[in-house]
């Protein structure tokens, strides 16, 4: 009896180790899988690539040595062509002649009435070139007044008496071709009627100033005529300009603004301006149109303006905008500025520039679109 009771409670004992042992190894089974799945949810980190070693990116800046920036446009030009004085060149506006030879070559195109209507351009630059230069026909005192601002040196066939005695007055270097240098500085073209013909080239150009002894570069006191923008900048207020209509009564110029170069191009005779040269046309950066009190001086219908210790108001017209402005000259000083409606110097973009001298009395003919 005693050993059967013995053997039941072995017995016992091991069925209660058994299932003791089972639980725990469900306990850790279920201890993993939590395992497992806690893992599976972060994500596992991805292995770190080195990228494969390479140059670093050349930083290039535009070099600017020995250029400066022009007087005249504010564009980076080489210092021997930034620091010689500009040549002021005189030329015909009649129908003729209209399509000029070597007008695209200026930095600065002036233009203003003369008798009867017409109106005649003064072309200011410093990079002039070719055997083809013109037509080039008479002064009119109040163009002496314009190239003397820039200490340039004046090119011209013939004068009035006013212009005569305006040369002598600011003692301005030109070149006459009714002059004894006449010869040396201009041809004239057979194939086409007098006055229209006369022309010049930059070799004569040369020879001339040689003959004359004339000093070539600018006085180390200049002081430059306008003040540019390092880079293109649009006007941050004014009225849109997409076309501008000057009613010069011969001619009927006006200028269209093209936005993808953001050029002003010239029209004039209905039809485009052009460098008979090159079959370009005409296009400008900047428009200053630039009021001035004007008269008939004679009975001839010769013009005169009110120039010498004035200012007045005009318009200035960049990248499709417009904005008014002043303007002062003092002509015994060659000093000569415009501002804008804060009081301060205008500031130009870079570039060529085209300037309408128009009478102060028939402003409201301009047609602004």
């Amino acid at each position: 009896m005693k050993k059967a009771v013995c053997i039941i409670c072995i017995l016992v004992t091991a069925l209660v180790l058994t299932g003791c042992k089972k639980d725990k190894n469900k306990d850790k089974n279920n201890n993993n899988n939590d395992i497992i799945q806690d893992m599976e949810e972060i994500p596992l980190p991805t292995q770190a690539i080195t990228p494969e070693p390479t140059e670093p990116p050349e930083v290039t800046e535009e070099s600017h040595e020995g250029e400066m920036r022009s007087y005249l446009t504010g564009l980076w030009v080489p210092v021997e062509t930034g620091t010689k004085r500009p040549y002021a060149i005189q030329f015909s506006n009649y129908k003729t002649v209209r399509n000029q030879w070597g007008i695209g070559q200026a930095d600065i195109v002036y233009e203003a009435l003369v008798e009867g209507g017409i109106t005649r351009l003064l072309a200011i630059g410093q990079n002039f070139s070719g055997d083809r230069i013109g037509s080039i026909r008479s002064s009119r005192h109040y163009f002496v007044s314009f190239a003397d601002e820039y200490d340039a040196i004046y090119i011209h066939y013939g004068k009035t008496k006013y212009a005569e005695s305006k040369i002598k007055e600011l003692a301005i270097n030109n070149l006459d071709g009714i002059t004894g240098i006449g010869n040396t500085v201009f041809y004239r073209d057979n194939s086409m009627k007098a006055p229209h013909n006369a022309f010049t080239s930059l070799d004569k150009i040369h020879a001339g100033i040689e003959q004359k002894g004339y000093r070539t570069e600018l006085n180390s006191d200049y002081e430059p005529h306008y003040k540019f923008y390092d880079s293109d900048t649009d006007l941050s207020e004014g009225t849109l300009c997409n076309k501008i209509s000057l009613k010069y009564p011969y001619n009927k110029p006006y200028l269209e603004y093209n936005s993808s170069d953001k050029l002003y191009y010239r029209y004039q005779f209905n039809e485009a301006h052009k460098d008979s040269n090159t079959g370009e046309q005409l296009a400008f950066k900047n428009i200053i149109v630039q009021f001035v009190k004007e008269w008939d001086i004679d009975k001839n219908g010769y013009q005169t303006m009110e120039l010498e210790n004035t200012e007045g108001t005009g318009y200035y017209i960049t990248n499709g905008k417009m904005v008014p402005i002043t303007w002062k000259k003092n002509e015994s000083r060659k000093w000569m500025r415009y501002y804008d409606s804060s009081g301060e110097e205008l500031t130009l973009n870079p570039g060529k520039t085209y300037i309408a001298i128009y009478p102060n009395n028939r402003t409201k003919e301009i047609v602004i679109e």
